[in-house]
This record gives structure tokens, C-alpha cells and sequence, in this order.
């Protein structure tokens, strides 16, 4: 399935301290079937346990953390355009937030626990996810073409797209592209744009790239811009934002050349040991 990546992470021990949660431009779904629920503080007092989802843009703030021992879950990350069709749920009533996936699914959040502790191998458990996935992308309507080549747009550009040039060769009004992608992308497209800049940004910072090159690569006015945009998303400095390892995972969660089958034994600078698929 397009616009859908996976990833199995297996923490045999606690998350110290919990771990911060960086904002990305995909709605997050975790099914976690570890042998005790992994927790999310959301940062406004909120504990949620087991399964969840959140909106492309979870975590702004840096404020958000999740906590567990003996964690095993797979996580997904689903385009924005999948969300509605997958999860059930409208996208916008996910902007920026987690609700668990039993609210969403009901009985059926158990059911998928449950086959997931039961399936021995990373691979058996990227194959039943996506045949969930499929099964249900399937059985519900998309999103309309133009939203769609709109998100399509800010995301290949990495979100150095003006949302008025996009409006203006779909032939539609700003205020109507404002609407109808928020209602189907889950946030507004300038707001869209701006989370996709940030996350190639403070992966390049990651990669270890200079904040200057980063500012005058990624369509930023300048460095203070640049920085202002990391606070904002993360609640750290360019620099103590390449230590988090939500993002320094991700290389070996989320690589972005798969030539081969994925390797659940590869083992991360978190202690984690993590295999990827891409569905």
C-alpha cells in the first residue's frame, strides 16, 4: 500500500525519563502488544494507555512523552490522505492530537493485541498490520484527486510550496482549498507545509548538517527563523534536538532505502532493537 511505512520496536527495558515525542507529517498509529501498556502523557495531564493514534503534528511543544517497560509494538505511519479511509475517523478531528485506538475500533483494538503477541516474527507481524490496513483502506471512500496532488505537492517540495500557487492551478479559491484539505488532510495546507519543512530540517540537523546550511537549504528566512520553528515543534535548540532519539531511530526504523527483507535484530543507539517495512 502506498503512503504507509512500519516499523517494529522492541524496548526490553524501561524508557528513561519516558521518551519525547517529535512532531512528524503522518498520523501516527501505534499496536503495541508488549507484556504491559506503553503510556502517553500528552503534556496537558492526560495519560493514555495501550493502542493509539495521533494527528500529523502530535507532540508540538516537545511537551509529550511516552513511558513503558518491556514495550513491543508496531507503529505506522500513515499519509494523511490514508486516515480517514483507515482509521475511520475524520483526519480533522485529529490535528495535533491522540486519542487510543479503542475509542476508534472498539473490541476489535483487542482483537488485533492480541494477534499481534501471538505472531512470533517482525515479518508475520508487518504482514497481518498490512492486511488490516488493506482490508480497511478497501472498504471506504479516498479523499478528492486535487486534495490529494495539493498534499502531494507540499510534500515532494518538502514544504517549499506557496499554498496560493497551489490554489491558483487547481483553478480553486485559497479559502476553499483551506477547507477542503483541512477536512481531509487533518490541517490547514499552510500548516501542512510548514510541519513538512521542519521535518526534513531537523532531520538534516540529525544527519549533521550545519544549522546555516540546514536554514538556507530548507526555505527558511534565516537561522533565527529556522531555530524558531525547532522551539516551536520541539521545545529545544537546533542543537540539543539532534541528541533525541525519537529522530535518531529513525534512520534504522525508518530507513529510506530498503534493498532487502528487514532485520528485527538491528540494534539502534537507544537500545532498541527495531525492523522496517514499507507497505
Amino acid at each position: 500500500m502506498s503512503g504507509v511505512d512500519m516499523a517494529g520496536f522492541d524496548v526490553p527495558g524501561p524508557l528513561a525519563g519516558g521518551l519525547r515525542v517529535v512532531p512528524h507529517p503522518a498520523v501516527m498509529l501505534v499496536l503495541e502488544f508488549g507484556a504491559a501498556p506503553s503510556v502517553v502523557d500528552d503534556g496537558a495531564g492526560r495519560r493514555h494507555r495501550g493502542s493509539v493514534v495521533a494527528g500529523p503534528g502530535f507532540g508540538c511543544g516537545g511537551m509529550v512523552r511516552a513511558w513503558g517497560s518491556s514495550v513491543a509494538c508496531v507503529q505506522v505511519r500513515l499519509s494523511p490522505l490514508m486516515a480517514r479511509t483507515v482509521l475511520d475517523v475524520g483526519p480533522a478531528d485529529l490535528d495535533g492530537t491522540l486519542v487510543t485506538l479503542a475509542d476508534l475500533w472498539g473490541r476489535e483494538a483487542s482483537r488485533v493485541r492480541e494477534q499481534l503477541a501471538e505472531v512470533p516474527s517482525w515479518e508475520g507481524r508487518f504482514a497481518l498490520t498490512e492486511a488490516l490496513l488493506a482490508r480497511r483502506y478497501q472498504a471506504r471512500s479516498r479523499v478528492d484527486p486535487e486534495v490529494a496532488w495539493a498534499w502531494r505537492r507540499i510534500a515532494a517540495s518538502r514544504g517549499r510550496v506557496r499554498i496560493e500557487g497551489l490554489a491558483a492551478e487547481l483553478g480553486w479559491s485559497r479559502k476553499r482549498l483551506w477547507t477542503r484539505f483541512r477536512s481531509q488532510v487533518g490541517m490547514p495546507p499552510k500548516r501542512a507545509a510548514t510541519l513538512v519543512r521542519f521535518d526534513h530540517a531537523v532531520h538534516r540537523l540529525v544527519a549533521g548538517d550545519t544549522a546555516t546550511r540546514v536554514a538556507a537549504d530548507g526555505g527558511y528566512t534565516d537561522q533565527s527563523h529556522l531555530h524558531r520553528d525547532v522551539a516551536a515543534f520541539t521545545g529545544l535548540t537546533p542543537t540539543t534536538v539532534t541528541a533525541e532519539p525519537f529522530l535518531t531511530i529513525d534512520d534504522v526504523a525508518w530507513p529510506t532505502s530498503r534493498p532487502g527483507p528487514p532485520s528485527p535484530d538491528t540494534a539502534s543507539d537507544a537500545d532498541w532493537s527495531a525492523g522496517a517495512s514499507t507497505a
